[in-house]
């Protein structure tokens, strides 16, 4: 098989002034995730390795420089899915751990479980070698003010909250990869919404929602407003319509265009069948993301 490695970085309203960055930051995790692929790793190899790129810049929601939650802290949710056996590794609500892929990818590898939350998730996480950070590494003088804003506009009835939900809080980071043993993975990493209720889960690291991957099917990665994601599963909503024989691009637009006539959400999402052939949607204005193949690479900051 010949690799591919699918990547995104939020969908939301990206300000003019922030999509250099979020390009600069999907190309870094392209590099990252091919030459993971390039040299014969496996696609969870390369999708962890990818994500770890965004975790690592403060451009996106998600490891150091995330979204706040209501009182000032940042708290991390993450999954990673084997599209070969299903094995699969989450953690949620992690506020001490800076890359939480690398704990999601512990909990694969490591664990008969599947998922770890708050100070069960850290406590693996370190007895498997992960060193713990404070909370406030993760915190960044950005992200205080963007709280700050946020929680006074509310106070006065001003954010957007069109699509159902706010358009300011969706830089959630995913990646889906085919390496070339054929096989399929999935992940996503978030820092969650902005000014979120403390303890609040979001579609990221569930299984079915914001990720997924099996090799009968697809892979798949989302972002934007995650309540509407969950209580549709759109994640396995998108690969089961792979799998029933949709081309990814048409289950990719399906896919958003139902999360908006059903339930008025707002996402975008990124999906790869198991003979490489790709599909990316969104509804909201503008949508980081970036393709590898063994014809070059590609990113771009679409619109909507």
């Amino acid at each position: 098989m010949k690799p591919v490695l699918l990547i995104h970085g939020g969908a939301w309203a990206m300000p003019d002034d922030e999509i250099e960055a979020h390009e600069r930051g999907i190309a870094n995790a392209l590099d990252a995730g091919w030459a993971v692929l390039e040299r014969g790793g496996t696609s969870v190899e390369a999708v962890e390795a990818a994500v770890v790129v965004m975790e690592d810049d403060e451009t996106f929601d998600a490891g150091r420089g995330s979204f706040l939650t209501r009182d000032g802290r940042v708290q991390l949710d993450a999954l990673l899915m084997n599209g070969e056996n299903l094995r699969t590794g989450g953690v949620a609500c992690v506020e001490r751990l800076p890359n939480p892929i690398k704990a999601a990818r512990l909990v694969l590898d490591e664990s008969p479980h599947v998922y770890f939350v708050g100070l069960g998730a850290e406590r693996f996480a370190m007895q498997h070698g992960m060193k713990l950070c404070d909370n406030m590494d993760l915190v960044i003088p950005r992200e205080q003010k963007r709280l700050y804003a946020a929680q006074e506009a509310d106070l006065k009835g001003l954010r957007d909250t069109t699509f159902s939900g706010p358009m300011d809080s969706h830089d959630t980071v995913g990646a889906v990869a085919l390496d070339s043993y054929g096989n399929l993975a999935a992940g996503t990493s978030t820092g969650g919404t902005l000014n979120k209720a403390p303890g609040r889960v979001g579609d990221s690291s569930l299984i079915g929602c914001g990720c997924y991957a099996d090799n009968l099917s697809a892979a798949v990665s989302l972002t934007g407003w995650g309540e509407p994601i969950m209580k549709l599963v759109l994640g396995k909503w998108a690969v089961d319509r792979v799998a029933a024989g949709s081309d990814p691009q048409e289950a990719a637009s399906a896919a958003i265009a139902y999360l908006y006539d059903r339930l008025g959400g707002h996402g975008g999402v990124i999906l790869l069948g198991p003979d490489g052939r790709i599909g990316l949607a969104h509804n909201t204005p503008r949508m980081a993301w970036g393709l590898a193949t063994d014809v070059g690479k590609t990113l771009g900051i679409t619109r909507n």
